[in-house]
């Protein structure tokens, strides 16, 4: 780059990128993360439940915390909200899961698997990125219950009010 001793060479250096370069920089394409395994990482979130999600070509297998996903989540709809990401991006049947969930209830930890899982997709093959953005699986539900205050029953319900 040119020698730049005041503002006048600080604006000529400046004005020699064009601004193609300057927006092909801007949005280059996405490339694949994975790690030494073959692997892509993510972490999910909803509620109050964590999920550390590693998702790797495969038969399918998901297993959470150390059980199969039947096992884990015994309620269908738990495992229909886990099946999601895939059958939106099209590849069910092609990934193995393993995914570690900690907090939250059962119904905010399988949130937290799917969003990881949507994430790690889209990590691994950045194509696939459109369908799940669409669907809306890669913005983290951040609803939380809000805290309790002090005066108050609930977080904002009053004490019964009582004239005498």
């Amino acid at each position: 780059m040119a020698d730049i001793k005041s503002l006048d060479d600080l604006k000529s250096a400046v004005s020699g990128v064009s601004a193609a370069e300057t927006v092909a920089a801007a949005i280059a394409p996405r490339v694949a993360v994975r790690d030494a395994l073959g692997r892509s990482y993510a972490t999910g979130k909803r509620k109050n439940a964590v999920a550390r999600v590693w998702i790797k070509p495969g038969s399918g297998k998901v297993v959470v915390n150390g059980k199969t996903m039947a096992e884990y989540f015994a309620r269908p709809v738990l495992q229909m909200i886990l099946r999601q990401p895939f059958t939106v991006a099209g590849v069910e049947g092609q990934f193995d899961v393993m995914a570690t969930v900690a907090g939250g209830g059962l119904s905010g930890q399988a949130g937290a698997v799917k969003h990881g899982v949507s994430k790690a997709l889209q990590l691994y093959e950045p194509s696939l990125r459109g369908a799940l953005k669409a669907a809306g699986f890669l913005t983290r539900d951040s609803r939380v219950v809000e805290r309790k205050k002090y005066g108050k029953a609930k977080a904002r319900r009053s004490f019964q009010f009582s004239k005498r």
